[in-house]
């Protein structure tokens, strides 16, 4: 509804019209958002035999969330990545990651995280609780997540998108991947870092 004409003239706006301004801001609705494939980085990293840690990536991954930027609330979002898109920069040591002592990406092709609940915490972030399915089995994690910008895009397809960090750390044995941890060969804790841009529909 339009705002009547004598509350808009004159040097100021009349306190009725700032109030129907704030209500109309908070009245945003949620929307969808859908990972951008081309930015959607997936990196992990984990100790080797005390020397150094293993860096790597899974190269395919896709991901959608409803989000309410006004209110922070996320309603929805799942995140699926192809286990056997696993790449640590040496092609035999990538064969052993999709076998049977780590990802058995034969029998579970999809690691898959699943969001129950996003808090905001501070200006620009927060912590968002959900379920990691792995190598067939689901646990609970919780990932710190900041959003680095929310603006219409300056190139390329110019739509409204979400720069969003988020990483956590699991560790593997709860998910049957015990593989090297009793020796020290193979560290348990795995760090999981996610960078991506996500397009609003």
């Amino acid at each position: 509804m339009p705002f009547p004409t004598s509350t808009l003239t004159g040097p100021r706006l009349t306190a009725a019209a700032l109030a129907a301004c704030a209500a109309g801001t908070a009245a945003a609705e949620p929307e969808r958002y859908e990972i951008d494939p081309a930015h959607f980085s997936i990196g992990f990293s984990i100790e080797h035999v005390g020397y150094a840690d293993v860096l790597g990536m899974f190269l395919e991954g896709e991901g959608s969330f409803v989000y309410d930027e006004a209110t922070r609330e996320l309603s929805e979002g799942r995140v699926e990545i192809a286990a056997d898109s696993v790449f640590t920069n040496h092609e035999e040591r990538d064969g052993h990651v999709r076998g049977d002592d780590f990802l058995t990406a034969e029998d579970h092709p999809e690691i898959v995280f699943v969001a129950r609940e996003y808090t905001p915490r501070g200006a620009d972030g927060g912590e968002l609780e959900g379920d990691l399915t792995l190598h067939g089995e689901t646990h609970p994690v919780t990932l710190d997540v900041t959003i680095n910008k929310s603006a219409e895009y300056p190139f390329g397809h110019g739509q409204h998108t979400l720069g969003v960090s988020a990483s956590t750390r699991i560790e593997r044995s709860r998910w049957g991947m015990d593989y090297g941890v009793a020796n020290g060969m193979v560290g348990d804790t795995v760090e999981l870092d996610f960078e991506f841009e996500a397009i609003r529909q």
